[in-house]
């Protein structure tokens, strides 16, 4: 009996796994031909189907092309081509991919009309998502991705392929707003100049994928970075907090944001009733991130897209970056009206007459200054005529300006670089600081008056007396 048993459990147990190697080996093709009939071309269609089933795709292909070279003409021939696709996309690798991706854009090409184009496009589309890194790394796939998965929400919005790849799409844009965020992040614990990064990558991060997650992270960090650039930068700063409470009402951060919009004297938005029912939406249908995937997480090269949003038509738009506040508009390409004019001047050889002519300013005369001769020079008395002009020479240069222009300025003191507080922190501290206090004069025990500090030797004067 306990023998039986035993046989009996083997048996199943192994039969088990046979089958399911069975079933791994074997996929069923999603587009076979449904009628019933002989034909050598609709033969040939059958077996090729039978190839990429059990992953022979390199005998499928080979029928296929055959098939499609012996019956140009044939009813099938739109089929098999999409067959061939599908053959490349099964067989994978970065090799397979890149021929279904070509494969798949013919078929477009030569069958727009079809309903399989919509498929086509967003098996394209589906590759490029499976070829997707983290955030941290290239974003390549991730903006193909993008791309490919707009292609099908704009030629085909009523497909049935046009649900999955808004969601695609939506999960792309989660990984590329990631690395925005990151990179975002990181200008922002550099401090000084990086605040202008900071702020301006988030900001645009915003602009692009409203969708985020993190979005009111980012404009909460957004705005503080504008809070430490300065007075100048108030309004952009009020504006990332109005957003918060207007587009992200049920986010963490909306009571704090009113809070400094009340500080900084700007009105308090209400809450946009759309974005509200969205975020609520999202909290309540988030998918939570398995143990397995936590643990598999460090080793796996996908990204992780459970925080991506579920609802919502991803943003259209083309991404368009945008330069910092630091960049000056003639270096991002702005036609600025300041202009210069140079007036006339009015002596133009001003070099030749002063030898120092940074000195004097363009279109002022020189004063020539007569020289005389000194009074025991006997010579020069006889020698030069009674009604000869004194001699003009230029002043002497003032070498004592010179040698100031010319000495190099000292360096600038580097001093560590303080955080500056939020106006709504501001606030809460009314009370003045204590004033410094003064140390107590020192009196000479002996004298009874302020003792006087001893004169350094060598100074001119008489040396100290000796207590």
């Amino acid at each position: 009996m306990v023998g039986n048993k035993i046989r009996h459990y083997s048996a199943v147990w192994g039969v088990v796994p046979l089958l399911m190697i069975a079933s791994g080996c074997a996929h069923k093709y999603e587009n076979p031909i449904t009628k019933d009939t002989q034909q050598p071309d609709k033969v040939l269609f059958d077996t090729s189907v039978d190839d990429i089933e059990h992953g022979r795709y390199e005998r499928a292909r080979l029928t296929l092309q055959t098939m499609m070279n012996t019956y140009d003409t044939s009813e099938f021939l739109a089929k098999a081509k999409l067959a061939m696709a599908d053959s490349w996309k099964k067989e994978g690798g970065a090799h397979g991919m890149a021929q279904a991706e070509a494969e798949y854009k013919d078929f477009i090409l030569f069958y727009p009309a079809m309903e399989e184009a919509a498929e086509a496009q967003y098996k394209i589309c589906d590759m490029q998502y499976q070829q997707m890194d983290k955030a941290d790394r290239d974003p390549v796939h991730a903006k193909l991705t993008d791309y490919e998965c707009k292609t099908v929400l704009e030629k085909w919005p009523n497909s049935k392929f046009a649900t999955d790849a808004a969601t695609r799409d939506r999960e792309a844009q989660e990984v590329l707003a990631e690395g925005e965020f990151k990179a975002g992040q990181f200008y922002a614990k550099k401090g000084g100049n990086g605040y202008f990064s900071s702020a301006n990558r988030l900001d645009a991060l915003v602009k692009q994928y409203p969708l985020y997650s993190k979005a009111d992270e980012a404009l909460w960090i957004a705005a503080d970075d504008y809070n430490q650039l300065g007075d100048r930068f108030e309004n952009k700063q009020a504006e990332m907090y109005a957003k918060i409470v207007h587009d992200y009402p049920l986010s963490i951060h909306a009571p704090e944001a009113k809070k400094q919009l009340a500080a900084l004297g700007r009105p308090v938005p209400d809450a946009d009733p759309i974005a509200e029912a969205r975020m609520k939406f999202e909290q309540e249908n988030r998918t939570k991130r398995g143990l397995l995937s936590k643990v598999w997480g460090p080793f796996s090269s996908s990204p992780n897209t459970t925080m991506a949003a579920k609802s919502g038509t991803p943003n259209m738009e083309t991404f368009q970056p945008t330069m910092p506040a630091s960049v000056p508009d003639t270096a991002k390409g702005i036609a600025t009206t300041n202009e210069v004019t140079i007036g006339p001047v009015s002596n133009r050889d001003i070099l030749d007459k002063a030898p120092d002519a940074r000195t004097t300013t363009a279109g002022d005369a020189v004063p020539a200054t007569p020289v005389t001769p000194a009074a025991g020079d006997a010579a020069a008395d006889k020698t030069a005529p009674a009604n000869a002009a004194p001699a003009n020479t230029a002043a002497a240069p003032d070498t004592t300006t010179v040698n100031k222009r010319m000495k190099p300025a000292k360096p600038p003191k580097v001093t560590a670089q303080k955080k500056r507080p939020k106006p709504a922190d501001l606030k809460k501290s009314t009370t003045a600081p204590p004033a410094p206090a003064t140390p107590p004069a020192q009196t000479n025990p002996l004298l009874g008056a302020p003792a006087q500090p001893a004169k350094p030797a060598g100074g001119g004067g008489l040396p100290a007396p000796q207590q």
